[in-house]
């Protein structure tokens, strides 16, 4: 999994005062949890976050503070202003390389349904997933083969079992799917199966009579 540089000051007040006038030199307070000490409070410019909060994508982080600490974490809150959208603060969680984390990965499909061309709706109930890992076993996405779907059909999440990580989902859980439209041809898919299966035994039966004449 990528991972994205935040570089930070560490603030020796926390006070509201002082969270305020952070936020209004353009900084965002932050914090950093899960570390064998107490808890890290620093800021960071809020152009530093772009690429981490406004993005599709999931990223490790790595935090370099002016006082030369360096922690390597995870999002794990972050909260806006509810008219500006501007962000207000930032929870973060360090992680440790052998020890495992729980982190939503977002799901990217590849291939073309043989249901949607034929007018189906994809329909893809879950953008992200919950998968548990060590950092360096997190994968970017989860690719998705929609390729074999026809209308409809369903893709499980047990069916993109991998080793390097664990689905915090149940079994059953439908991962994608292709509905029937308006639009749809009815039978389509199986209309081109006896197509298919149909010539095939065309073929074989007259195979025999060109021999025969001969």
């Amino acid at each position: 999994m990528k991972s994205i540089t935040i570089d930070g000051s560490q603030r020796e007040s926390v006070g509201k005062n002082s969270t305020k006038a952070l936020r209004n030199a353009g900084q965002v307070p932050c914090v950093l949890y899960g570390g064998e000490a107490k808890p890290v409070h620093f800021s960071a410019p809020e152009l530093a976050f772009s690429k981490l909060v406004y993005t599709p994508n999931a990223h490790t982080v790595v935090i370099n503070l002016d006082n030369g600490d360096s922690f390597n974490a995870v999002m794990q809150d972050i909260q806006f202003h509810p008219v500006t959208d501007k962000i207000l603060h930032i929870d973060f969680y360090e992680i440790y390389e052998n020890k495992e984390i729980t982190m939503e990965i977002p799901v990217k499909t590849v291939g073309t349904s043989r249901g949607v061309l034929n007018g189906g709706n994809l329909r893809v109930p879950y953008r992200k997933l919950r998968v548990k890992a060590i950092p360096s076993k997190l994968p970017d996405f989860i690719e998705v083969d929609i390729t074999p779907l026809k209308i409809g059909t369903k893709l499980y999440i047990r069916e993109l079992a991998n080793e390097d990580y664990k689905f915090m989902h149940p079994d059953n859980i439908v991962v994608c799917q292709v509905r029937r439209s308006r639009l749809s041809v009815a039978g389509a898919d199986d209309d081109e199966d006896e197509t298919e299966e149909g010539e095939t035994a065309e073929a074989a039966a007259e195979t025999p009579a060109a021999e025969s004449q001969e």
